[in-house]
């Protein structure tokens, strides 16, 4: 059986990134990713499914990208200092 499904635009530009070759066909990528998935244990495959819920979430890498930047500008607060702000 043969069936369709519907996926946004960046969607589908992150899978084509993955394809081994531009005529891949999406289910042998899907069906490639899924046999390789499937050979980590149950932690690892939640860890690399939140990772990748990170990686896939704009705002999230907005918000990282500019915590670095301010790091390497030297803002912010050392460890010892945020746990004296908070009473540690």
């Amino acid at each position: 059986m043969v069936t369709t499904i519907q996926l946004e635009e960046s969607t589908k530009r992150m899978l084509d990134k993955l394809k081994f070759h531009h005529r891949e066909s999406y289910n042998e990528l899907l069906r490639r990713l899924a046999i390789k998935f499937a050979k980590y244990s149950k932690e690892d495959r939640e860890s690399l499914t939140e990772t990748v819920e990170i990686l896939s979430d704009a705002q999230t890498m907005r918000d990282i990208a500019q915590a670095l930047e301010e790091y390497e500008k030297g803002k912010g607060t050392t460890l010892a200092e945020f746990k004296k702000e908070i009473g540690l």
